[in-house]
């Protein structure tokens, strides 16, 4: 079976515009995500819309592909990076490995996990999650939480706690049941890839701002695998000043 990691990467953030480009330990941080990524898959590439990124990643002699301005989401960059891609080399790809351009300390160990959810022929998307330890991460509305079922796949993401737990103080629902967190990383068979990136946005997708939930929205089904790495996403400057107190790097 053969993977490809792709690392969706765009110039314009709302909440820290140019964030690939943010010096992580003496280099750009989507040279540290490309490295980190390449310890565990022999393919990767960076898929971006801007000419500054493009120019990083060359100057580090990494594998980048040009795409739309207009994609809305890192899913929809990644489907046509992979048909660039393979326009271009000609190479059958099984899975795509999503890779956040913000995950400089993403481990190796986590995207052999999402590999290892393909062993599986039936498995269509696989992410990661992660059990939540404490009340603050359960109500921070900017941390998604995802509900599961026996069979450790996805029934619903959301912003809000779910379950809620009833008859017990907010203080308390840490201890009273066991919440996962979203470690946003996503593996898909690269049929599925093409295939949920035709689908139009759907309610719940726009109520929770999650595309994940268009997926499940429209009968796809998403494997979880826990992971036990903590995740470190620089998401704002506030982020960068965080992991830099961390001493990560």
């Amino acid at each position: 079976m053969k993977f490809i990691g792709i690392i969706p990467a765009r110039y314009a953030s709302t909440r820290f515009p140019g964030k690939p480009l943010v010096d992580i330990g003496g280099n750009p941080m989507i040279q540290r995500v490309y490295e980190q990524a390449s310890k565990a898959l022999n393919l990767v590439i960076v898929a971006t819309d801007d000419e500054r990124i493009k120019q990083a990643v060359e100057n580090f002699n990494g594998r980048v592909v040009t795409t739309s301005k207009h994609h809305k989401t890192g899913t929809d960059r990644c489907d046509e990076a992979i048909q660039i891609f393979r326009k271009d080399h000609f190479e059958n790809i099984d899975v795509v490995i999503n890779i956040q351009s913000d995950e400089p300390f993403i481990q190796p160990e986590q995207l052999k996990q999402l590999m290892e959810c393909f062993d599986n022929p039936s498995t269509q998307i696989a992410t990661l999650i992660m059990e939540i330890k404490t009340s603050y991460d359960i109500f921070n509305p900017n941390l998604p939480k995802v509900a599961i079922n026996l069979n450790h796949e996805a029934i619903y993401f959301s912003r809000s706690p779910i379950p809620f737990i009833r008859n017990k103080h907010k203080d308390r629902w840490v201890i009273s049941h066991t919440f996962f967190k979203h470690i946003g990383i996503y593996a898909y068979r690269t049929g599925i890839l093409r295939e949920i990136a035709q689908l139009q946005p759907s309610s719940l997708e726009i109520a929770e701002s999650l595309e994940q939930n268009r997926w499940i929205e429209n009968g796809y089904t998403i494997n979880v695998k826990e992971t036990k790495f903590k995740s470190f996403p620089v998401d704002t400057p506030e982020d960068l000043e965080n992991i830099k107190k961390l001493n990560l790097f």
